[in-house]
């Protein structure tokens, strides 16, 4: 049997508790889920919650471990691990394809029940030019301070990456807190027919992404104020780029057609 120890080129991964124990936390979350919509009572929610996010962070300790200390992650390791990251944001393409397919079904030939019009009878669609606009312009600000950190850290200049790295999580933070205040301010819901249930799905799933990437570069922010980013060797921020920029294009899409044309 292959171990770390074996003369290849290959990453023999370790016997690790993490994969089991972060699908227990995502079941009990599943179940805590369940019982916060049907008995109002999220103490299994925020128990799941706690597992999931320990699990999070001592698998991330891991594969730190692995990649900074131990010098695991060789150059054809990390090619593996870079098509595995481009698969990834393939699937996740394919994933918000299916959100826009329902979106255009339903909207370029609005049904009866719905008044025969898009949006539907009754429904108050936001104003692109407001909110929808500026967290447009707070995405591509986010997209340009990214690419910066990045070239910054290729040129080892520790201090603007460290800015670039910053002012990217600022904005995802930004952006977060104003789709919250816009869901707060909506006139309808998502039980307000396929509008409703397109637009908060396909907007929420975003929101979720967002808040996902966001957590992945404050990581890469600490594991760069603690130098464990050379030019030659920082594929976890390079990957968190890249997802920070595909949820970028996403929202473009988003923006264009669920915000400015279906409204």
């Amino acid at each position: 049997m292959l171990t770390n120890n074996s003369n290849h080129p290959f990453h023999m991964v370790d016997y690790s508790p993490w994969p089991l124990v972060g699908s227990i936390g995502t079941m009990v979350m599943l179940m805590g889920l369940a019982k916060w919509f049907h008995m109002y009572n999220i103490n299994l929610l925020m128990i799941g919650m706690m597992i999931t996010i320990l699990t999070m962070i001592q698998w991330w300790r891991d594969v730190i471990r692995e990649s900074t200390f131990q010098g695991l992650h060789t150059k054809l390791v990390s090619m593996g691990m870079r098509w595995g990251m481009i698969l990834f944001i393939v699937s996740e393409v394919l994933f918000f394809i299916s959100f826009f397919w329902a979106f255009f079904n339903s909207s370029l030939s609005p049904t009866i029940e719905l008044g025969m019009m898009w949006p539907p009878m009754g429904i108050q669609s936001f104003n692109p030019m407001h909110i929808p606009l500026l967290n447009t312009a707070i995405l591509l600000a986010s997209g340009v301070t990214v690419t910066w950190a990045h070239h910054s850290i290729m040129e080892s200049n520790h201090s603007q990456a460290t800015q670039g790295l910053f002012f990217t999580v600022l904005l995802g933070v930004y952006f977060t807190m104003l789709q919250m205040y816009e869901y707060w301010e909506a006139s309808f819901t998502i039980a307000d027919a396929v509008y409703g249930s397109t637009f908060f799905v396909a907007t929420g799933f975003h929101g979720l992404h967002v808040i996902i990437g966001t957590l992945f570069l404050f990581t890469c922010f600490i594991r760069h104020l603690m130098n464990q980013f050379s030019p030659s060797h920082h594929f976890g921020f390079e990957a968190a780029a890249w997802y920070w920029h595909f949820v970028d294009v996403v929202w473009l899409f988003l923006y264009l057609s669920i915000y400015w044309w279906g409204s």
